[in-house]
């Protein structure tokens, strides 16, 4: 191992890139991505390379998401470090999502917000015991980018819309149930089937059979329907609505999550996934996420969720507008309005 925040070599064909910051959970930085970006590149076109393999370094976390203080610091000031961030991480979702060669994530341990973006893309996507799956940005004020808006809407039944609005943590079971992941591997079998995938590069499908596993019962196959009654509406009030017309424990619970989280990020979110839904290309998706992420990192309820939840941990945010209602149409139009010319959103060329 060296200090290099990314690990990026090649293994009998196989590119492999290990994130190695696990101390931080592998959380990712403006660097981290455009050394990503820098090796997919330049394994894109190699014909060397027949494949990507994407791990991570330490036990704890996959990738834990983005330096969201780095974020909050930038949003307090000029927000310029803060764009350069979103504009290159945004970059790398898409060089992964347009990837030519195969492409294997191994999901092991906590996979958020940016470690959402850099796994959703891959063809193969790999659960362990230990996978923790979750979009918990609502909580921070913030909301589900990385490609957040493309990949919810598509989930079935309207889990998308709950995961994305609740934050919801959810683990290997559920995460195989709603496509999120492809397969599920043991923990402890992980560094053979690594090994096995670097000696096999072309047969990845067989490899991943071979060190399949059962995962278990996934619990939200109890609630998909109400699932599916309760977030497939068109307006967050209408969820509050139905959620207190289920009178079941699994909505009530779902009620007090949604109230600890920002009015605004809720609504925005609401939007911005069914937005997405409509779109036809990913890059139109970031292109709107980039417009979202450069001007919600520097409102009132980012930079206060950020206090609660990461700097003074107290858990309590007092979110500005209070309530779903105060949180107008016009402010929301704003907020996902076009950048001025030479400031919008590109993919690398």
């Amino acid at each position: 191992m060296t200090d290099s925040p990314i690990l990026a070599r090649i293994e009998n064909g196989v590119g492999r890139i290990t994130l190695n910051r696990p101390k931080a959970l592998n959380a990712l930085n403006t660097e981290m991505c455009a050394l990503m970006i820098e090796a997919l590149s330049a394994w894109r076109e190699d014909p060397q390379v027949t494949a990507v393999l994407l791990d991570h370094a330490g036990e704890r976390g996959f990738c834990a998401g983005g330096d969201i203080r780095m974020i909050a610091e930038s949003g307090a000031g000029d927000g310029r470090e803060a764009a350069e961030f979103f504009r290159t991480e945004y970059r790398l979702n898409t060089l992964l999502f347009r990837y030519p060669k195969p492409t294997v994530a191994i999901v092991d341990g906590i996979t958020m917000g940016g470690g959402v973006g850099i796994s959703m893309p891959c063809e193969f996507r790999v659960a362990t015991e230990r996978t923790l799956f979750a979009m918990p940005e609502t909580g921070i004020g913030l909301f589900p980018d990385v490609g957040g808006g493309w990949y919810l809407p598509r989930l079935p039944g309207c889990a998308g819309y709950c995961l994305a609005l609740t934050g919801a943590r959810i683990k290997a079971a559920d995460c195989e149930l709603l496509g999120i992941v492809t397969d599920y591997v043991e923990s402890g079998r992980v560094e053979a089937l690594k090994a096995e995938l670097v000696a096999r590069p072309r047969e990845i499908e067989t490899v991943l059979t071979e060190f399949e596993a059962e995962p278990g019962e996934p619990p939200l196959a109890q609630v998909q329907d109400a699932i599916e009654r309760c977030f497939g509406k068109p307006e967050v009030e209408a969820v509050w609505r139905a959620l207190r017309a289920e009178e079941t424990g699994w909505a009530r619970q779902q009620l007090e999550i949604l109230a600890t989280k920002s009015p605004q990020a809720l609504k925005v979110t609401h939007r911005q996934l069914h937005t997405g839904a409509t779109l036809k290309r990913f890059e139109e998706e970031m292109e709107l996420e980039y417009r979202l992420a450069t001007r919600v990192s520097r409102t009132h309820d980012f930079l206060e969720g950020v206090r609660a939840v990461i700097v003074d941990k107290d858990n309590t945010p007092h979110w500005k507008p209070p309530t779903l209602q105060d949180v107008t149409g016009e402010y929301l139009n704003e907020l996902f309005a076009p950048l001025p010319p030479g400031e919008a959103w590109t993919p690398l060329p």
